[in-house]
C-alpha cells in the first residue's frame, strides 16, 4: 500500500484502549501481540496498518529473505551467518510494513518448507521462506484469526513467544529469526477462540463503535476529508505523528532499564490471584504492559498503579467465565481492593 493511501494513527478518533494497547507492543514486542475484538467497521484494520506507518525505518541485512536486524549476529539465520564468513554483507534501511495472513493459508505457507531432495542430494540444506519470515522485524496481521485453524494459531503463537520460527521434515531441521508483533483482529459474533489460545495473546481489547453523537461526526468528516486529499490529510497530522513516533522511540530506550520492585510484583501477583486467574502468564504480562506504560509516560520507574491500569489490556479475556457471561472488571472496586491490601500488609 502506498504511504500516501495510509490513514494515520493519530488522526483515528476514539478507541483509546485499542491505540494504547498497539503501541504498548511496539514499545516491548514480548509483550505478545494484541487480540482485538468488535464489530466490522470499528477501525480495527485501519489502526494496524497506520501503526506500521507509525514505526521508524528498520536496519537490516541487504537481501536477506527474513530481513535479519543489522548488527545483531547473534540472532541472525544460517544464510546470513554462512555469507559473514565468505562475503561481506551490506546494510540496507526499509521501512515497517505490515504482513498479512490470508485465512486460507496452510502451514508450509505459514512456517515455510525445506526441499528434502536437494538437501539429500546436495548435503545443503533448501529453505523457501514463509509468512513467519516476511513477518520478522514486522508486523504481523491475522484478521478474522477466529476463522483460522487452530494448529495455525498455535504455531503463529509459538513463533512469536519464542522469536524463532522452527522447520523440521522427515529429519532434516532448520530455523530462523521471526520477532514480529502480532495483531489479530476478529468478529466475536463469528465464534471465538479456544480459552488456551486468548490466554497466548499478550493484550486483548474490545472496540465497538462510537455512540456519541459527536465522535461519529468526526469520523466521518475525516474520512471524508482523507478520502478527498489524502496526501494533505496525512500533512495536517504530521506533527502529531512525529511527535507519537519519537515518545515510542524513547520509550523504547527506557522500557529495557525499568526494573520492577517488589510492591510492582506483588501487585502483578496479587490482582490475578483475587480473580482467579490461571497460570502465571498473566501475570508476567502485566509486569512487562506495566513497565511499558511507565516508559511512554516518560519514567524509569514502574509503580502499582501502572499494574493496575494495564489490567484492562491484560486480564479480561483470561478471567473464568460462565457460559453467556463477559468478561469483566471494575477498575474501582478493584483499585479500592489494592490499596487496602498494600495498607493492611
Amino acid at each position: 500500500m502506498k504511504r500516501s493511501q495510509v490513514y494515520p494513527f493519530t488522526a483515528i478518533v476514539g478507541q483509546e484502549n485499542m491505540k494504547e494497547a498497539l503501541i504498548l507492543n511496539t514499545i516491548n514486542p514480548t509483550i505478545g501481540g494484541v487480540l482485538i475484538r468488535g464489530e466490522k467497521g470499528t477501525a480495527k484494520s485501519t489502526a494496524v496498518r497506520a501503526l506500521a506507518d507509525l514505526l521508524p525505518e528498520r536496519h537490516v541485512v541487504e537481501g536477506c529473505f527474513c530481513g535479519c536486524e543489522w548488527g545483531n549476529i547473534g540472532s541472525m539465520c544460517p544464510a546470513c551467518k554462512e555469507n559473514m564468513e565468505s562475503s561481506e554483507l551490506k546494510e540496507a534501511v526499509v521501512p515497517m510494513k505490515v504482513v498479512e495472513l490470508p485465512l486460507s493459508s496452510t502451514e508450509d505457507r505459514v512456517a515455510g518448507t525445506l526441499d528434502i531432495e536437494h538437501a539429500i542430494s546436495t548435503g545443503k540444506k533448501k529453505f523457501e521462506a514463509g509468512v513467519l519470515a516476511k513477518a520478522n522485524g514486522n508486523i504481523l496481521y491475522v484478521d478474522e484469526v477466529n476463522l483460522l485453524d487452530d494448529h495455525l494459531v498455535d504455531l503463529l503463537l509459538d513463533a512469536a513467544a519464542m522469536g524463532v520460527n522452527f522447520i523440521e521434515r522427515e529429519g532434516v531441521s532448520y530455523s530462523h529469526p521471526s520477532k514480529f508483533i502480532l495483531i489479530g483482529t476478529m468478529n466475536p459474533e463469528e465464534g471465538d477462540l479456544r480459552p488456551q489460545l486468548l490466554d497466548r495473546f499478550g493484550l486483548m481489547v474490545d472496540v465497538e463503535a462510537e455512540r456519541d453523537e459527536n465522535l461519529r461526526m468526526a469520523v466521518v468528516q475525516r474520512r471524508m476529508e482523507f478520502e478527498k486529499d489524502p496526501e494533505g490529510f496525512r500533512d495536517d497530522y504530521s506533527k502529531q505523528q512525529q511527535e507519537l513516533r519519537d515518545k515510542i522511540v524513547k520509550a523504547r530506550s527506557i522500557v529495557g532499564g525499568i526494573v520492577p520492585d517488589a510492591d510492582v510484583i506483588r501487585a502483578a501477583v496479587r490482582i490475578p490471584l483475587h480473580l482467579q486467574v490461571d497460570g502465571h502468564r498473566a501475570d508476567i504480562t502485566l509486569i512487562k504492559a506495566a513497565a511499558a506504560y511507565a516508559a511512554m509516560n516518560d519514567r524509569n520507574n514502574v509503580t502499582s498503579q501502572d499494574v493496575l491500569h494495564v489490567t484492562k489490556l491484560v486480564l479480561p479475556h483470561r478471567m473464568r467465565r460462565n457460559p453467556f457471561q463477559d468478561s469483566s472488571l471494575n477498575f474501582e472496586e478493584l483499585d479500592a481492593w489494592l490499596r487496602s491490601t498494600f495498607k493492611n500488609q
